[in-house]
């Protein structure tokens, strides 16, 4: 009896440590990475085309797992027209012709992959390489804070139709599909006029859409691109790319949850690149200021630098910092793992740091990690205001210098890594 009562007060106080756990970075009981990711996907075998896929597909069109689809230049879904993607279907995009897909303004995606057969877009080489093939670009209604409410993605994707290209609008609820359970690798395509395609633009994407599950591994150019719009995202990796994992501009509303950035110093980019960008416009001029701004909410995020030997790739500069924050922004990071980055967030010199900003920019219950400091202005060394600002007991901001495998449960698994945060030995979960 004693025994059984001994049993019942252990699991009692084992279930209580639970529930307090304070749940950072990314969430939940299992690895939800498991069974749709890929973290090797140069080892995959995804056989050779047997569809062509070209210039416009103007009517409701479906693709099919047993096809294997090639991406040969850019291919735009126009007029309306719902393009249906079989969940397993392979999609690969052209070398030679920077094979992409355009999802234009008014027309819809329903690539609704599953768990265990996900929908996968991906190279035609031989031998795989970042940059490979050009992207998937969604084009919606919702509004962004460009001058007349309208803009145009380039890239040289010449189109039939201006409005093929075409996003923004009026309508913060529009639909473009849905888009759940994708793997996207090896896009972001460089060109010489328009620089560096990104492997997922949403362009004034609404919030009836549904992003979720989305993996971007190995791009050149941003993993997600999101340019104005009202959007949701849940769930999306991004792997090794060479530029920024997550860029939020031009009047961005976003909230983005449970989601993780694995940045690599021997393959990031040496201009700069960062977990997220957060910004309002590129040129001041371009934009209409008294529409909205970028505001970004992000929830239990965890963003890290896998490095070998961190001390020395950050004296030789291969480790910038994680975030980015441009002026005239609201950014607000709650729950979220910053690891390994030289230092965690910069702030634009150009954001006064005074109570209307900090107002707007806000870190709470986070969790920063091995980084070579925490929050600063650009160029600027002092951050005593900063930190003193942040470091209040209020925010439930935490400070450590845990290695990898004492924070991670285990990120060094080259085929099923589980980068959910360990403290004291409880698994970080939500329900």
């Amino acid at each position: 009896m004693k025994n059984f009562t001994l049993t019942i007060c252990l699991t009692l106080f084992a279930l209580s440590n639970l529930v307090a756990q304070q749940e950072k970075g990314i969430i939940g009981y299992d690895n939800w990475l498991n069974s749709w990711t890929e973290f090797t996907p140069n080892t995959v075998e995804y056989g050779e085309p047997t569809q062509i896929l070209s210039g416009n597909i103007s009517e409701d069109t479906k693709l099919y797992k047993k096809d294997i689809y090639l991406l040969l230049g850019s291919v735009f879904v126009t007029d309306g027209a719902t393009l249906t993607i079989e969940p397993g279907t392979v999609i690969i995009g052209d070398f030679k012709t920077n094979g992409s897909l355009i999802i234009s303004r008014g027309s819809r995606i329903f690539a609704n992959g599953l768990e265990t057969d996900p929908i996968v877009f991906t190279s035609n080489r031989g031998v795989k390489k970042q940059g490979d093939w050009g992207g998937v670009f969604i084009l919606g209604n919702a509004p962004i804070n460009k001058f007349g409410n309208e803009s145009a993605v380039n890239y040289g994707l010449k189109p039939s139709s201006y409005n093929n290209i075409s996003y923004g609008g009026d309508n913060a609820n529009d639909d473009s599909g849905i888009f759940k359970y994708v793997r996207i690798e090896y896009a972001g395509k460089r060109t010489k006029e328009f620089g560096y395609f990104n492997a997922l633009t949403l362009a004034g994407v609404g919030n009836e859409t549904t992003i979720s599950n989305v993996m971007v591994s190995y791009c050149y150019g941003n993993s997600f691109n999101v340019i104005g719009g009202e959007i949701n995202l849940d769930k999306m990796i991004s792997y090794r790319t060479s530029s920024n994992d997550y860029e939020f501009n031009f009047g961005t509303q976003c909230k983005i949850t449970n989601s993780l950035a694995i940045r690599s110093p021997y393959i990031s980019g040496a201009n700069g690149s960062k977990c997220m960008y957060v910004a309002s416009y590129d040129e001041i001029d371009e934009v209409d200021l008294t529409k909205n701004k970028t505001d970004v909410i992000a929830e239990n995020l965890t963003l890290v630098n896998v490095s070998d030997d961190l001390a020395s790739d950050i004296q030789i500069g291969l480790v910038k910092e994680a975030l980015y924050i441009a002026p005239d922004v609201s950014v607000s990071l709650n729950k979220t793992v910053i690891s390994g980055f030289n230092p965690a967030v910069i702030l634009d010199n150009r954001i006064k740091v005074d109570s209307e900003n900090l107002d707007r920019i806000k870190f709470t219950e986070m969790y920063f990690n091995n980084c070579n400091g925490n929050i600063f202005t650009k160029n600027d060394s002092n951050n005593d205001d900063l930190e003193n600002w942040y470091g209040n007991s209020v925010f439930k901001n935490v400070y450590s210098k845990g290695a990898d495998s004492e924070t991670f449960i285990d990120l060094k698994n080259p085929k099923r890594p589980d980068f959910r945060l360990r403290i004291n030995k409880i698994i970080a979960s939500n329900d």
